[in-house]
């Protein structure tokens, strides 16, 4: 029995689909980062740089007060040193509006412990960015990475027996955008573990 003509459009059309939908798949795909990529991605520290989160934190947070720049494209990075570190972005996934990861992030998260508890890794210190889009109030989006920062670190401090001394966390909100020309794009959302110096 032959296939209508009808029938064979359908089945066309649906291919057609299919195949348009393939490579916005392998897009949204996180690639599977070793704990060898990531300790050579990270241990790439030329030269340590003088961070002072607590004021890093307060200038970030002036900035949101201020209501600066209200434009998210027309905001210059709060913090341009940290975009000369090495570092990992991570797609990690919590629960909406929420500082809870979810379970499809764990084997990350395991990756990631993986990596620092590498003896290459021993000497060194990190800091946890989180991030989110512009979409919603700037303040609320300052806390909720904030608390989203704090809780991958206190993941690795206490789940994965990181030293708590090497890790520090802090969120930056929408105010130091991944992908500026996107502000509302799913990127910027990503949690970023970055090398800031030798441990003492």
């Amino acid at each position: 029995m032959q296939p209508s003509k009808n029938g064979r459009r359908d089945v066309f059309v649906l291919a057609v689909c299919l195949v348009l939908a393939m490579p916005a798949a392998s897009v949204r795909a996180q690639p599977a980062a070793t704990a060898d990529n990531m300790v050579a991605q990270l241990a790439d520290l030329e030269a340590a740089v003088d961070l002072d989160i607590p004021t890093l934190r307060q200038q970030v947070l002036d900035r949101v007060k201020s209501k600066a720049n209200p434009v998210p494209l027309k905001r210059p990075p709060v913090a341009v040193q940290l975009t000369k570190l090495p570092h990992l972005d991570l797609d990690i996934q919590f629960n909406p509006d929420s500082p809870v990861i979810r379970p499809d992030s764990y084997r990350m998260l395991g990756r990631v412990a993986d990596a620092l508890s590498d003896p290459r890794m021993l000497p060194l210190g990190f800091l946890i960015v989180g991030h989110t889009d512009a979409t919603g109030k700037r303040e609320d989006n300052l806390t909720l990475s904030q608390r989203r920062a704090e809780s991958f670190r206190d993941v690795l401090v206490m789940t994965f027996k990181i030293s708590p001394k090497r890790i520090q966390a802090i969120g930056l909100g929408e105010e130091q955008l991944l992908d500026a020309d996107h502000p509302k794009a799913a990127v910027n959302q990503q949690i970023q573990i970055m090398t800031v110096r030798k441990m003492p």
